[in-house]
């Protein structure tokens, strides 16, 4: 199979990176050939967190070109709109529609862009942006977000219940197991916009 390319991208202490393991493990156990690499700034102060996600019967690089995802699965909503030039034309984005200031917004430097799902969707990508914060809060905890992202995008992949529970249970510590199994459930069920 060619190789198949996505970005999980979104702000420090989200989840991103979280998800990019579940991801890449259940491409692993599925025998893809599969490279993840991390790439962040200030991750841990709100900085833009992306990870590449990379798959297919043999992948020799893990970065991803401008112009060349499949996907970009976002955790947040100017995040989306920040790496949509690496989106390949009829790609998908798969965006949650929460907003978080950054700097220059939180400084009073810079105004958040308004009309941004608008904005994407006027580009040649498919885009499914929808409220997965509120989900989240559904079962808990906001830092649930993640799973309800990745029950967004199983959506997309043609992977068994069972497989992708597998790989949840091994990426989830055990505490926070059945609150994560919920989310994914709720972005899987979610209407899509």
């Amino acid at each position: 199979m060619e190789t198949k390319n996505m970005m999980i991208v979104g702000v420090g202490g989200q989840g991103t990176l979280l998800a990019s393991k579940l991801l890449g493990r259940l491409l692993l156990g599925k025998g893809f050939d599969v490279k993840v690499s991390e790439v962040h700034g200030m991750s841990q102060r709100g900085g833009s967190v992306v990870t590449y996600v990379r798959w297919g019967d043999r992948v020799c690089s893990p970065i991803i070109d401008k112009g060349e995802a499949d996907c970009i699965l976002s955790f947040e909503l100017l995040e989306a709109a920040r790496y949509t030039d690496f989106l390949k034309p009829g790609g998908r984005i798969i965006v949650n529609s929460q907003q978080i200031n950054p700097m220059p917004v939180i400084a009073g430097a810079a105004v958040y862009p308004e009309n941004l799902v608008e904005k994407m969707s006027a580009l040649d990508a498919k885009v499914d942006a929808f409220d997965a914060l509120s989900l989240a809060e559904e079962v808990g905890s906001s830092k649930a977000v993640n799973l309800v992202l990745m029950g967004r995008l199983a959506r997309h992949f043609d992977f068994t219940q069972e497989e992708w529970m597998e790989a949840i249970e091994n990426s989830v510590p055990s505490k926070f197991l059945e609150m994560n199994k919920k989310a994914f459930a709720l972005g899987q069920r979610e209407m899509c916009s």
